[in-house]
């Protein structure tokens, strides 16, 4: 009986250590949520009613889609288009915003799981997006998406200008990204380097973990503008057009909600407020206030970042 009790104790810690990595980290992201939930709950959460407001998920290190103005504090400090079409949503259902600040791949999970109404952080149509959950029409950030470059170090420019000149070479983009599935597409001899965030991979660009990474344009403009170290690196992706615009992220079967955020964009786009969102973000994403801040999957931004998730 000792013998069978080992045996198939054996077994099922070797079925355990069979989990797959990503759903490791899928279950991570859902506890790490419940506790930022739980924590909101415990200090009274926005205190306000939660049918009065709209809980918008977004990954503020993406100027100047979405990024922190230093000079401000609480939910004002959260700015750029993404921030400004948020707020033409909840100006329009007639609730109040609230920005919920996490890392870029939390904010679906997030969504997943409920805990907020949608997520708005520069998503591009991906079809295993559009399996998962509900995504809106498209929204048009000027050039933000149908511009996609590869950055490099300024002693580097030039020196990749096309597909050929990235065999062997390590290329940095974002986890779940736009910029991933076109590397895999056109930079196929690349050696891709996956990373969590905008902020820390420009750290490992500069620090020569990879010889170059995958952005968007407007992205790299508040870069080099920033940094004389960092320029183009004379490649420019081919975008398909259904990667051109961004879309809203909700959850699978919220129809009701999904066709009234629809209604809104739609006014939005007949209103042409889109051009000037995008000029007026991109002018604050290089002033001296702008700071790209990477939250983790709770919730909470490093030390010393100069932003408070705290809301006012």
């Amino acid at each position: 009986m000792y013998i069978y009790a080992a045996i198939m104790g054996n077994k099922s810690k070797k079925k355990e250590v069979r989990m797959s990595m990503k759903m490791k980290k899928w279950i991570a992201l859902a506890l790490a949520l419940c506790l930022m939930l739980t924590a909101l709950a415990a200090c009274g959460g926005s205190g306000k009613d939660d049918s009065k407001t709209l809980k918008v998920a977004t990954s503020p290190d993406f100027a100047p889609m979405a990024f922190v103005d230093t000079s401000k504090q609480g939910q004002d400090q959260y700015v750029g288009f993404d921030i400004m079409l948020a707020q033409y949503i909840a100006d329009e259902m007639g609730k109040e915003l609230v920005i919920m600040p996490m890392s870029f791949e939390a904010c679906t999970t997030a969504v997943s799981m409920g805990t907020v109404d949608m997520a708005i952080s520069g998503f591009s149509w991906r079809e295993d997006r559009e399996q998962n959950f509900n995504l809106s029409d498209f929204y048009y950030p000027g050039d933000n998406e149908s511009d996609q470059v590869v950055i490099t170090l300024k002693e580097n420019e030039g020196r990749f200008a096309a597909a050929a000149d990235f065999k062997g070479v390590k290329v940095g983009a974002q986890t779940a990204s736009l910029q991933e599935s076109l590397c895999q597409e056109q930079l196929p001899d690349c050696e891709l380097v996956t990373i969590g965030d905008l902020g820390t991979g420009l750290l490992q660009l500069k620090n020569g973990d990879f010889e170059a990474m995958a952005v968007a344009k407007g992205q790299a403009d508040v870069f080099m503008s920033n940094d004389p170290a960092v320029a183009l690196s004379g490649f420019q992706f081919e975008v398909d057009e259904k990667y051109t615009a961004n879309v809203i992220v909700l959850k699978k079967g919220a129809d009701s909600l999904t066709e009234e955020v629809n209604g809104i964009l739609k006014k939005a786009y007949d209103a042409n407020v889109y051009g000037g969102w995008y000029e007026e973000a991109k002018e604050l994403a290089m002033s001296a206030t702008a700071n790209e801040v990477s939250y983790d999957d709770e919730g909470n931004a490093p030390a010393g970042s100069e932003s408070s998730s705290e809301a006012e």
